[in-house]
């Protein structure tokens, strides 16, 4: 696993800002000073402001094994 501080995707991004948007809500405390009350946009800036990392798992991608045809078939 390694600590990750820049984003690799859009995606990955907004799927760090959500996360932390329901920590936000949940009771964790702002990591930075913000005009907003929302947690979806204090969740952007701590992320803008370099606060926010996530972990990223070594997993190797592999293909699922599939027997016969990839695509099923249908009988009537």
């Amino acid at each position: 696993m390694t600590i990750e501080t820049s984003f690799d995707s859009n995606y990955r991004k907004v799927l760090v800002a959500a996360r932390r948007a329901r920590q936000l809500q949940s009771g964790s405390h702002a990591l930075v000073l913000s005009q907003s009350t929302k947690a979806c946009r204090i969740a952007q800036e701590e992320i803008a402001a370099g606060k926010i990392s996530y972990v990223k798992a070594e997993v190797a991608v592999t293909k699922p094994l599939v027997e016969g045809p990839a695509i099923p078939i249908l009988l009537s």
